[in-house]
């Protein structure tokens, strides 16, 4: 019998973490809280679709079926096409449902003798014979708990859900000054559409964010109560949210795009080449920028960022901006109202700082994010684990490829790191950590993964600025994919020819085989 993986969750990470640990002949656990698969899928709203086309949210060896014939397709195309994964890899079967992870606890050295470590591990291998991960697990349905003895454990819970990310508010100031009700976008999507609907019909509803959430919701509540009713948006900073059909993908998902940014490990010719093209990575930006603003009327609605797109995209705080978003800007069934500052709750509404007169509304909802690190760093049991997870609030997530922390052995996170594809990027964590386990290579010394982690944090400070996110690979999906490759011993360049390979764009079907 091989090796215990466990795997914690059953979203789009977790299936493809089960897939290839099947792969190399070992033996994975899937853990997942609810009664189905899909993660972030299986509680949205209405209105919510992809926000990159289907060609690049795909799996590498299953392509999307041809009765899809959207480019971005709904949250019911999306749940059945991974639904078909699922049973077409036989995968449901290592899934064990309603099964909660209270916490996981390394059992092996002592944290004296692991601090010595110059390996991770120890051995640098992924397996070991001193150690093994205890998971609790509640079961949801008994409920009773159970404790599983595993070798390896693979972290998939994600970072858009779980711990919702409330703004904190002075005394007296908070929602327990407001009449109405407030809620997050959390329990608004754990509605049925029919009842999400019915529960802003007839109110006036604040909306506080302006990413994805935001926007689908403000939708919501325009389809809902028209003019009558409008939606208040509250934002505090404009944002380059882009209209479906941009093909960004040719200005920044190919190698010459890439060639415009300094890179984390950049050799001398490569960081020279950045320095030269400068003017031209500029030029791309101001090209986005232009065709956004007037594709959506941006500079109509005062809703030009006074950042540039390549900033946003380098944090990955680009969304794609529901259809006809701005016309209902324009009928008056949404309304913007920046809050730059502060805000704060009163008893008929919300007190943006600086203003006297409040905006008057019966329900808020705080589309405010998710604080996935939180939820990191509670499933582990031991202090010490926690600290090193959590790493400084003022770097990247500490792991190495974005996978794994040296400190922490027979471990790995998978989905956490944000991406433009977030499934080709889970997918290709997944092959290069089956390739681990197998023993195809090995990671280097604690110190160098280190090393390179900090490269990765100076890029993101780099070019994300003042946005700068902490788990964000931004605009070298490339040049992060080709550290994968080389790792694995595959050859990074997957085009036929030269200038197919500079300026074909890169997607997942580009790394159907090794």
């Amino acid at each position: 019998m091989g090796k215990k993986v466990a795997i914690i969750g059953a979203g789009i990470s977790g299936l493809l973490a089960c897939k290839y640990t099947l792969s190399k002949g070992f033996q994975p656990i899937v853990f997942e809280s609810s009664s189905t698969i899909g993660g972030v899928w299986t509680k949205t709203f209405e209105s919510t679709k992809l926000q990159t086309p289907k060609a690049v949210y795909q799996f590498s060896d299953f392509p999307w079926p041809s009765s899809v014939t959207e480019d971005f397709p709904n949250q019911h195309q999306v749940m059945d096409y991974i639904q078909s994964y699922a049973q077409h890899f036989n995968l449901l079967r290592h899934i064990k449902f309603n099964t909660k992870v209270c916490g996981i606890e390394y059992e092996g050295p002592s944290e004296d003798e692991m601090q010595s470590w110059s390996l991770w591990g120890g051995t640098g291998e992924p397996f070991s014979s001193k150690g093994k991960w205890k998971v609790m697990v509640e079961d949801k349905q008994s409920p009773s708990t159970e404790v599983y003895l595993v070798d390896f454990v693979v972290l998939c819970i994600g970072r858009f859900s779980g711990i919702p990310n409330i703004p904190k508010f002075p005394p007296n100031k908070g929602p327990e000054e407001f009449h109405g009700d407030v809620i997050h976008s959390m329990e608004y999507a754990s509605k049925d559409y029919e009842s999400a609907a019915e529960f802003v019909k007839g109110k006036q509803v604040t909306v506080v964010g302006f990413q994805k959430s935001a926007l689908d919701i403000a939708m919501e509540c325009s389809n809902a109560n028209g003019v009558e009713h409008p939606c208040t948006v509250l934002y505090k900073t404009e944002h380059w949210n882009v209209p479906a059909r941009v093909p960004i993908e040719y200005l920044y998902l190919n190698r010459f795009s890439e060639l415009l940014v300094h890179k984390p490990g950049e050799g001398l010719l490569l960081s020279l080449l950045a320095t030269i093209l400068s003017p031209l990575r500029w030029a791309f930006s101001k090209f986005v920028e232009s065709y956004i603003d007037k594709k959506l009327g941006l500079s109509k609605y005062g809703m030009v960022p006074k950042h540039s797109f390549l900033q946003d995209i380098s944090s990955c705080l680009i969304s794609t901006v529901p259809e006809k978003f701005y016309d209902r800007v324009q009928e008056g069934s949404i309304l913007l109202k920046k809050s730059p500052k502060s805000f704060s709750f009163c008893r008929e509404g919300i007190l943006v700082e600086g203003e006297n007169s409040p905006v008057k509304t019966d329900l808020v909802i705080l589309a405010t994010g998710f604080r996935g690190d939180e939820k990191l760093k509670d499933i582990f049991v031991s202090p010490t684990f926690q600290d090193y997870i959590a790493g400084s609030p003022k770097s990247i997530l500490p792991l190495y490829r974005e996978c794994i922390h040296g400190r922490i052995p027979q471990l790995a996170v998978i989905g956490f790191s944000v991406s433009i594809s977030s499934l080709h990027t889970s997918e290709m964590r997944c092959r290069w950590l089956a390739e681990l386990f197998a023993g195809t290579f090995k990671v280097p010394s604690i110190k160098e993964m280190e090393k390179d982690v900090k490269q990765w944090d100076e890029y993101a400070k780099r070019y994300s600025g003042r946005y700068y996110w902490r788990s964000c690979i931004g605009v070298l999906h490339i040049w992060y994919n080709d550290q994968l490759c080389k790792d694995m011993g595959w050859n990074p360049k997957r085009k036929k020819g030269l200038l197919a390979e500079l300026f074909e764009p890169y997607g997942p079907t580009d790394y159907i085989s090794s």
